[in-house]
């Protein structure tokens, strides 16, 4: 089953931005991307050409790849029609065509060419969004819209380049989409029963796992607390 297509690659090395008005300090980012023209390898923890600032936050093996549907950026040019926005403009990899938060599922295994891919989990956009895109809150709304992208990991090594087709090989969980992954993770009030759930799903990434089995057992413990005094 053909999810989608390639439309482009992007890569990017950090670099160091300079403070903006009285206050702040030098940021150092790799969101800003530069077309690949070819093909390229994908190896186990990035794209060549690729690196990442943030170790602790980006990147791994759990956050291989970043991608993010096209058609977003029609979305976003609506929504902020004084900004100029193109492939790679937030931060991602693999700009894709045909498939959205919406039609693809956590552990979904594509292959792009020679390679095979996994999800592992929603882009969790962090302040640098806003200070790249120079638009305050911007990353709060990625959040409440949904339109995130999302994160491979590698299974296998290879080479790909823009528009090869995006192959569904295996769904395992069906059930569990990327958008609602997001909901999940922003829901306010939080269900416990929901993290738990997501929590259980072997493919989801060891970061998001750890953050919902916390979030599940806090819960447990708060239902339980509140049981024992009549609330």
């Amino acid at each position: 089953m053909i999810l989608g297509q390639v439309e482009s690659i992007q890569v990017g090395r950090p670099r160091q931005y300079d403070v903006e008005g009285k206050s702040g300090r030098p940021w150092t980012s790799a969101i800003q991307k530069q077309t690949v023209l070819g093909r390229v390898h994908v190896g186990a923890t990035n794209i060549d050409g690729d690196e990442q600032a943030d170790l602790k936050h980006h990147g791994g093996p759990d956050k291989a790849v970043l991608a993010y549907f096209t058609n977003h950026y029609k979305d976003w040019a609506r929504e902020f029609p004084d900004q100029s926005f193109q492939a790679g403009g937030f931060g991602e990899n693999l700009t894709v065509t045909g498939c959205s938060e919406a039609d693809c599922c956590i552990g979904d295994i594509v292959r792009i060419g020679h390679c095979k891919l996994q999800i592992s989990q929603p882009r969790q956009p962090c302040w640098k969004l806003d200070r790249f895109r120079k638009l305050p809150k911007l990353a709060v709304r990625v959040q409440k819209t949904g339109r995130t992208g999302w994160y491979y990991r590698v299974l296998q090594e290879g080479i790909i380049e823009a528009g090869l087709p995006i192959e569904l090989v295996d769904r395992p969980f069906p059930d569990v989409t990327i958008a609602w992954a997001s909901e999940v993770m922003y829901a306010k009030p939080r269900s416990t029963e929901n993290d738990l759930r997501l929590a259980e799903c072997a493919a989801l990434s060891a970061s998001w796992k750890e953050t919902f089995l916390q979030r599940a057992t806090n819960g447990v413990e708060k239902d339980a607390s509140a049981r024992l005094n009549g609330t």
